[in-house]
């Protein structure tokens, strides 16, 4: 079993090794997407981009990018990720919804 933290929402989600972090987070409450993420997003195949998130700490618990992320991320800092498409190895911490939080 592994934590992953939800900083914004000041919450501890527990999951499985090897869980999907978008299924954890909508299954425990978690809004990930903004309006138009709402409105737009894919379903979890990683074709909008609308689940992103930001590792705050533990990316090294996760699993590689793959290629949809690459694409989508390419201009986004490394500790971007999309929800959808990233695995839980081990303890995390998530920031959700990351490019409302740096317009301060």
């Amino acid at each position: 079993m592994v934590n992953i933290r939800f900083e914004n929402e000041d919450k501890i989600v527990v999951a499985d090794q090897g869980a999907n972090l978008r299924f954890k987070a909508i299954e425990n409450g978690i809004d990930l997407y903004t309006f138009t993420g709402k409105m737009m997003n894919c379903g979890g195949y990683g074709q909008c981009g609308t689940c992103l998130v930001e590792i705050v700490e533990g990316d090294r618990n996760l699993s590689p990018r793959t290629v949809s992320e690459e694409k989508r991320l390419k201009k986004r800092p490394s500790t971007y990720r999309l929800a959808c498409q990233t695995m839980v190895n081990g303890p995390i911490t998530v920031r959700t919804k990351p490019q409302k939080q740096k317009k301060q």
